[in-house]
């Protein structure tokens, strides 16, 4: 390929590098939010959410712009083929953040109530993952991609424990069922950060190996 197909691809990693940047630390601040009754920090993850859904857009548009002019086969064509998947799951990742804050903010405005541990823990494997994933991506490596997809289950295990606990909650105390169901609704936006970050770490996989995992019957990478 041409000097200038190599320029654009890598103006276009420093642009997805970007938006996974903005996504992870938007999980991150929301999560924080989450648990520490940080209404603020919230808010300012919700007021972040157009600016990743933002970029997301200029990302997709620089992809598909390379697409059509180089036509680009092998290991570029998977690259790009990954970057379009990967740049959809930041996306779905920043908006679950502001998910995330949405919920926070709301369970600011009322009386504190009892958060299980398990959903911190939740919460910080999810971003793990996430963090994870995308260095497996920058780095182009497909074994700590391979040990994320393994990771997914423990962030469902968790958050089945937290809508236990819910559960639990509300017969004890159905007058705080709208905090407790806000709870589970983060719990549920948690776990499908986790089911989009073994998605990034598949797509790794599939750039580096050429192998797509998804819908293995043996559920391995």
């Amino acid at each position: 390929m041409s000097v200038v197909f190599i320029k654009e691809v890598e103006h276009l990693k420093r642009q997805i590098l970007t938006l996974s940047a903005q996504a992870e630390e938007s999980l991150i601040l929301a999560v924080k939010a989450l648990l520490t009754r940080d209404e603020e920090l919230a808010q300012q993850v919700i007021r972040g959410d157009f600016d990743v859904d933002q970029f997301e857009v200029q990302v997709e548009e620089e992809a598909l712009k390379i697409l059509a002019l180089y036509q680009p086969v092998a290991t570029d064509l998977r690259f790009l083929a990954a970057v379009l998947k990967i740049n959809s799951d930041l996306e779905r990742i920043g908006d679950l953040a502001t998910n995330i804050a949405k919920r926070a903010v709301k369970m600011c405005n009322e009386p504190a109530l009892l958060v299980p541990d398990e959903l911190g823990r939740a919460a910080v494997r999810a971003r793990d993952m996430v963090h994870d994933s995308l260095n497996a991506f920058v780095n182009f490596d497909a074994e700590p991609a391979k040990v994320v997809c393994g990771e997914d289950e423990e962030v469902d295990q968790l958050c089945r424990q937290v809508r236990r606990f819910v559960e639990e909650q509300i017969q004890k105390n159905p007058a705080r069922v709208g905090c407790y169901l806000e709870m589970l609704l983060a719990s549920r936006n948690i776990e499908r950060i986790g089911d989009h970050a073994t998605n990034i770490a598949e797509d790794v996989i599939y750039l580096v190996e050429g192998t797509i995992v998804r819908h293995r019957a043996d559920g391995k990478a």
